[in-house]
């Protein structure tokens, strides 16, 4: 027996896209541990890409921009699977169908759209699966390592996940009146997923990035995985209302000698 305590564990897990996904390694992880991972994906078409590679794994849709599709999700799931340990929040959209354009000049229709689909859905969705889910149960969602800078390829995202990440803090103490449901979020540095690769300018951020970790190479996503499959399991019980931070020491890095010597030799 794993020390994780995941064996036949029902867990929910949205966001997957494909192979390259955080959800997807979660999945695998999770798998692997002995849980039961069931798979939310937005659309019929991701469903039916999604059943190549996970012939064996029940895949429902749920479009979480619609609170009512959100109900009745769980509302189905729950037939089926009548006790859920817990959940993961793999989702997040920013609109960037224009290209990258200044902070400032952020549309409010873009803003509430990634808000609504990035943020918001954790609340819903928990709310909707709050009478499913076991007591000691645990959510988890995939947040970014820092909200305090502006990253400029993140755009409106970065304020978006900043929401996210106080939204966690406020789920924990809500549904703590009720339960021991614990909820937290993986802070993940930059990742090379296909999400990733529709921000524009993505890969100059993720190389310069790669420089800036302590052993020089990029975080993987199975290292993420890993974080969030720890967060779900009872091996972590007094960890709630936390972001945690995976950067591979980005974040205390920024003065690296060799970064400093490129800076300082450019002609």
């Amino acid at each position: 027996m794993s020390f994780l305590g995941l064996e036949g564990k029902v867990v929910v897990v949205f966001g997957i896209a494909n192979k390259k996904s955080v959800a997807f390694h979660i999945g695998k992880i999770l798998h692997e541990e002995g849980a039961i991972p069931v798979y939310v994906v937005r659309s019929d078409a991701r469903k039916e890409s999604t059943s190549k590679f996970l012939p064996e794994s029940d895949i429902y849709v749920c479009d979480v921009e619609n609170e009512k599709k959100i109900d009745a999700l769980a509302a189905k799931i729950s037939i089926k699977y009548p006790h859920i340990y817990g959940i993961v929040h793999s989702i997040a959209f920013a609109n960037y169908s224009e290209g990258l354009k200044p902070f400032h000049e952020t549309k409010k229709q873009d803003f509430l759209q990634s808000v609504d689909i990035s943020c918001y859905s954790l609340i819903r969705i928990s709310n909707a699966f709050r009478d499913f889910l076991e007591k000691n149960g645990s959510v988890v969602t995939i947040s970014i390592s820092t909200t305090r800078m502006a990253a400029e390829p993140y755009g409106y995202m970065g304020p978006v996940k900043a929401a996210l990440d106080s939204t966690v803090c406020f789920l924990a103490k809500s549904f703590s009146a009720f339960s021991e449901i614990r909820f937290n979020a993986v802070c993940a540095g930059l990742l090379k997923t296909s999400a990733s690769a529709g921000i524009p300018n993505y890969l100059d951020y993720y190389l310069h990035a790669e420089q800036l970790t302590l052993k020089k190479k990029a975080l993987a996503t199975s290292e993420v995985a890993r974080a969030a499959v720890y967060l779900l399991s009872q091996a972590s019980t007094g960890i709630n209302a936390q972001g945690v931070v995976l950067d591979a020491g980005m974040s205390i890095n920024y003065f690296d000698k060799d970064i400093v010597k490129k800076t300082t030799h450019i002609i």
